[in-house]
């Protein structure tokens, strides 16, 4: 009597039973990046939309620090930039500020490895600043104006027309909760700025985009990431403060910082109190025609 003969009915490309979970696994990981990719991709997209920060023929002056949030908008920028209804062109900077220690061979590796055009830009920043702060007192303020001006005055130098800064949805909340806390100010990071001397456009590409969703697809992508050890370091900054705030809120009220950016985005000046914003002082006019025009309606 001949052996039975057990059939398999799968294709030969199946994973047997103990492949399977690690196969529906991966797929499972795919699918989810998939759907984190097109999510980043669609919220840039309908910011560069909703405030016309990318035109025919722009050069976009792309900041890169080596952190998460601007290697991600830099992904995104050269994924919309193969499909997008206008031609426009995108150049890396990255300023070396001559942080001790700092890896000067990971970004040019990285970007000659993807094809970018990019410039490395080299200003002794951090000597200027660790000088000029008192001891205990924290480097973010001035960093931020060295770095600032070094990019502006570059971005006329290679003839951008737009730099991109990779600041996201909570930097512009955190940015919203400092200046009310500490700078008696309502006011925050838009994603369009006219620079004060009227030189460069600045756009915040990353303006819709989660951070919690900006770290993950970091981690997916492996980019090589630089930490900074100029200010990432500092304890008690009050950013930071305010970034834990925002994070238990939302931990204990799921969707709160989606309401609160929204709010960024609908602005009532009738309902503050910025006299220069809003006519206050013309409200007694504004009720006497008010007034008229509805006897003048009701007589004819």
């Amino acid at each position: 009597m001949q052996d039975a003969v057990t059939f398999d009915p799968r294709p030969a490309d199946v994973p047997s039973s103990t492949e399977a979970p690690e196969a529906a696994a991966a797929a499972k990981a795919k699918r989810e990046f998939n759907k984190l990719q097109k999510r980043l991709r669609r919220q840039v997209g309908n910011a560069i939309i909703d405030f016309d920060m990318i035109r025919e023929g722009d050069k976009v002056m792309v900041c890169l620090s080596g952190g998460k949030d601007s290697y991600t908008m830099l992904e995104i920028l050269r994924s919309l930039q193969r499909n997008a209804p206008v031609n426009f062109s995108l150049v890396a900077v990255n300023l070396d500020q001559k942080q001790p220690g700092f890896p000067e061979h990971v970004l040019p590796e990285y970007l000659d490895g993807i094809g970018v055009d990019y410039h490395i830009l080299e200003r002794d920043t951090y000597s200027v600043v660790k000088e000029k702060t008192p001891e205990g007192k924290t480097t973010c303020a001035l960093c931020s104006r060295l770095r600032r001006g070094s990019l502006y005055g570059y971005a006329e130098e290679i003839g951008a027309t737009k730099i991109a800064l990779g600041h996201h949805r909570e930097d512009i909340l955190e940015t919203l909760f400092l200046n009310m806390f500490f700078g008696g100010s309502l006011k925050s990071m838009p994603p369009k700025l006219l620079s004060d001397d009227g030189r460069n456009i600045v756009i915040r590409p990353l303006a819709y985009c989660r951070e919690a969703d900006i770290a993950e697809f970091s981690r997916r992508m492996a980019f090589p990431i630089i930490p900074c050890n100029l200010c990432g370091s500092q304890p008690n900054l009050q950013r930071q403060v305010v970034k834990e705030m925002l994070a238990e809120w939302e931990a204990k009220h799921p969707g709160r910082l989606e309401s609160m950016f929204k709010a960024v985005t609908n602005v009532a000046p009738s309902q503050l109190a910025d006299r220069e914003l809003f006519d206050f002082a013309g409200l007694e006019e504004k009720q006497a025609k008010m007034q008229a025009d509805r006897i003048d309606l009701h007589n004819e």
